[in-house]
């Protein structure tokens, strides 16, 4: 491979904007971004012309001229736009969530919290087959950006999971806060889901990841998941809810909080919350309790830098952390959000990959495995909980 790689950006909103920030901070030469392409126009020419890029009229005009393209479409377009880019030996750097179910195409009454749970699970099924085929006959390869497993914190539990040869018993972990700011999150046949699909699949993945890296190193291949139970909740939609101000409710047809407990191949398990009525900022945490030690790894908030600020007006023009809900009093502004977060890590593993030519361990088998788990914790939520096999 040519030792520049041109970049291109499918999508022009806020997962696009923190790719190409992260892009800017790792240390690879020849990594080249070239243009970008949304089907929305104005965002597109805004993206591009506070960057310098070219805006292309069309998705498959962008992938003749790049080799790697940065999937940051919404969730619905995911599978379009990665089977689109592997046909042309484009590498696929898909955003979380991997796939999902959106409903019959073109169905504005559509209705996630009421359709059948198990035709979801069956369609994102087919997704992931169609995309993992794609790659079988591709050159390049699908790389799934779940920043979480790239944080520094988790990659500090990876090193001791290795080298002290855990047995990983049980893992908690959530990732929460005051709900969405995107327009679109809310409505299933945009997102995919609610707060399972849109947080859960934080935590889920770095559950997932970890149970992985034990098997390869205990035994002779990575454990995966069997089953999962579920519960999925709507609280700001109860007929009783007092709504002061402070949490988002506008949602129409997702949940709001979610529960999932999952049981690996060996019998050991996993409990992921995710939800929308935590205050404060984002939440976000993963434990692991192992036979031969306890690790609680914060990603946010983060404690590295504490700060007291007696009038909010001075902190105006200061960002402190993602959804915070004021920035007077105590609080705990993250230094390098992007850093902490794991999304420099991310895109330097993913580009060292790609220009060494070995596959990541953030593949599309762990991608599928997050999106197939999912799925079956909406089919386990409509049956109150019943426990519900992952494949």
């Amino acid at each position: 491979m040519s030792d520049t790689l041109r970049v291109g950006f499918a999508g022009a909103g806020f997962a696009s904007t923190f790719h190409y920030e992260s892009l800017r901070q790792i240390s690879l030469p020849g990594i080249v971004p070239r243009g970008v392409f949304s089907r929305g126009r104005d965002k597109a020419a805004r993206f591009a012309g506070e960057r310098g890029l070219v805006v292309y009229d069309t998705l498959e005009k962008m992938l003749g001229e790049v080799d790697v393209v940065h999937v940051c479409v919404p969730a619905a377009a995911h599978e379009e736009v990665t089977v689109e880019a592997l046909s042309r030996n484009v590498h696929a750097i898909v955003e979380k969530p991997f796939t999902g179910y959106f409903g019959p195409p073109g169905d504005l009454a559509f209705r996630g919290s009421t359709f059948p749970k198990e035709r979801m699970r069956e369609e994102v099924l087919r997704s992931i087959a169609r995309m993992q085929e794609a790659e079988s006959r591709s050159q390049a390869r699908i790389y799934y950006a779940e920043n979480w497993v790239f944080a520094p914190v988790i990659r500090k539990e990876v090193e001791i999971i290795r080298k002290s040869r855990a047995q990983l018993l049980w893992m908690m972990g959530q990732e929460a806060h005051s709900g969405s700011h995107s327009a679109a999150y809310g409505r299933w046949r945009d997102s995919g889901g609610g707060s399972i699909m849109g947080k859960g699949t934080h935590p889920l993945t770095a559950v997932l990841h970890l149970k992985r890296v034990e098997g390869e190193t205990r035994l002779s291949g990575p454990i995966r998941p069997k089953s999962v139970s579920a519960r999925t909740h709507e609280l700001t939609r109860l007929s009783g809810y007092d709504d002061l101000g402070f949490l988002r409710k506008e949602y129409t047809d997702v949940e709001d909080f979610g529960f999932m407990h999952l049981v690996f191949e060996d019998g050991t398990i996993a409990d992921v919350y995710s939800s929308e009525i935590v205050m404060g900022g984002v939440d976000c945490w993963i434990e692991v309790l192992a036979n031969n030690h306890r690790t609680r790894c914060t990603i946010s908030p983060t404690n590295g830098l504490h700060t007291y600020n007696p009038k909010e007006e001075q902190f105006a023009d200061i960002y402190v952390m993602e959804k915070i809900g004021t920035k007077q009093g105590w609080s705990n502004p993250a230094a390098d959000e992007n850093w902490a977060n794991g999304y420099v890590h991310e895109l330097d593993h993913f580009y060292r990959c790609i220009r060494e030519g070995v596959p990541s361990f953030s593949s599309a088998e762990l991608g599928a495995d997050t999106a197939a788990v999912i799925y079956a914790a909406y089919l386990s939520a409509e049956r109150k909980g019943a426990e519900v096999d992952v494949r």
